[in-house]
């Protein structure tokens, strides 16, 4: 049997909608108050939305409210969702050893709900009841959509001051192990869900807050999509079931998700960067890897913009993320061992040759006066093949030095690879001496991406522009 995010991404790709329908029954706005007003209420918004929902979430509290008569109101409009619809019960549970399982087998097996909101305040215990079966799931509370959010999920944590959100989302990310495990992030905190989207790369994300709370539902989604298009369930509760023809608002809903998706598609094409590197580009920048202003380079130069890997290491999803990028590179090259160039390297070279297997060596910068005073450090062969990893290509002379070493070993090298080819002259000068250089991105496509995305401003992007082609002619 599939998982829950296998079933759920499979129904998504059929119907081709991320709506999920807020079954939020306010007292207030009944017809009839009282339980069955409020099943009754729900059934009419499952009937009027049928086949546009990807998936359905009853907000447990408003039935709580009516005591016993309430939960079998709950349990009958579960049932009523038809057959393969998910249903996500929100109840935002969260506790330990028996009362975690005890909540477990009321929302799904009692309730019968496909997934649960839980809180992760107690840690991962008190989650594995939750997590158990894999056609269950759970969206973990991240970065949720109310204003009150900052004061605890903001704070700073760990020895690298990221905020506690963050930290939620890394840990949600390496504790999906059955494919059951999403998180909560709101709409309404766009550059949050951004943050969120890249540091759990994979999750589905429910993001509330779109209509009533604020939230911008075409920002959401260029903030939270995955690379495929997916990732994302957009609950939507009010601005439906207020509205004069509930399944006329539902209907333009799932309109608007599909044309912001076709939008994000064709303009992640045009900016030249292919889907599954879109959110490494955003991380380069969010990360501080790469600034803009004015820099001093080492060759005296004053440069718009300023490349500094060696920060990848502060941001272990980042670094993963950046040497996953390598690899489809790699797969079209002949080669025995990669090796990393001290120093920004090293660490990607590491994540590289964990994610592929591949062994890895490296050519010291200062030979040891001590030891074996080995100029290439690693396990090697004379006469094998090696493939260069380094994090940047400006004008190739650290490559040179670095070729020259390996071959001096006994190496072959045919091949560099970096993650940001500066267009500064390394592929021409590469390429005249018998080599080839291979870039995950040029500094242009990078560019393009980020002005079309609206994270660099046109100016920026054009001082920037005029600043490559001005060195290019030196």
């Amino acid at each position: 049997m599939p998982s829950f995010f296998e079933a759920l991404e499979a129904r998504a790709r059929q119907i081709d909608s991320l709506l999920c329908v807020g079954l939020d029954p306010h007292p207030d706005e009944l017809p009839d108050p009282g339980a069955a007003g409020a099943r009754d209420f729900c059934l009419r918004l499952i009937e009027a939305t049928a086949g546009l929902a990807l998936a359905y979430k009853p907000n447990a509290a408003f039935f709580e409210i009516w005591g016993a008569a309430g939960m079998e109101a709950l349990k009958q409009v579960i049932q009523a969702v038809p057959q393969g619809v998910p249903v996500v019960l929100d109840a935002k549970r969260g506790d330990i050893a028996s009362t975690a399982q005890a909540y477990a087998r009321a929302a799904f097996v009692e309730l019968g709900a496909d997934a649960l909101t839980v809180n992760p305040y107690l840690g991962r215990d008190a989650l594995d009841p939750f997590l158990q079966d894999p056609q269950k799931g759970v969206f973990l509370l991240c970065k949720t959509s109310n204003p009150g959010s900052q004061d605890l999920q903001d704070l700073r944590v760990g020895a690298g001051g990221h905020l506690l959100y963050e930290e939620v989302a890394r840990l949600a990310q390496s504790w999906n192990v059955n494919n059951n495990l999403g998180l909560v992030a709101g709409a309404t905190h766009p550059e949050a869900l951004r943050r969120v989207r890249r540091l759990a790369p994979d999750l589905w994300i429910l993001a509330p807050g779109v209509g009533a709370q604020g939230g911008d539902l075409g920002r959401a989604l260029q903030a939270g999509l995955r690379d495929d298009g997916l990732g994302m369930l957009v609950p939507v509760s009010r601005a439906i079931s207020r509205a004069s023809d509930p399944r006329q608002a539902a209907q333009k809903l799932v309109d608007e998700m599909r044309q912001q998706r076709s939008a994000a598609a064709r303009q992640t094409e045009a900016a030249g960067i292919k889907p599954h590197l879109r959110l490494a580009a955003q991380g380069l920048l969010d990360s501080g890897c790469v600034r803009f202003g004015s820099f001093t380079l080492k060759s005296g130069l004053q440069s718009p913009v300023y490349i500094d890997l060696r920060r990848l290491v502060g941001d272990p999803a980042l670094l993963a993320r950046t040497a996953e990028a390598y690899l489809p590179l790699l797969q079209g090259l002949q080669f025995d061992r990669l090796a990393a160039l001290p120093y920004a390297a090293l660490p990607i070279g590491t994540a590289v040759s964990l994610l592929s297997g591949r062994p890895l060596i490296y050519p010291r910068k200062e030979v040891k006066d001590y030891g074996t005073r080995a100029e290439i450090e690693g396990v090697y062969q004379p006469g094998e093949r090696v493939v260069v990893i380094d994090d940047l290509a400006t004008t190739g002379g650290s490559k040179f030095e670095a070729i020259d070493k390996l071959r001096h070993a006994g190496l072959e090298v045919r091949d560099v690879v970096v993650l940001i080819d500066r267009q500064s002259g390394a592929a021409e000068a590469l390429q005249a001496a018998g080599y080839r250089l291979h870039a995950v991105f040029t500094l242009s496509e990078l560019l393009d991406a980020w002005e079309q995305d609206g994270r660099v401003s046109a100016e920026q992007a054009a001082e920037v522009r005029l600043f490559l082609a001005a060195t290019k002619q030196e």
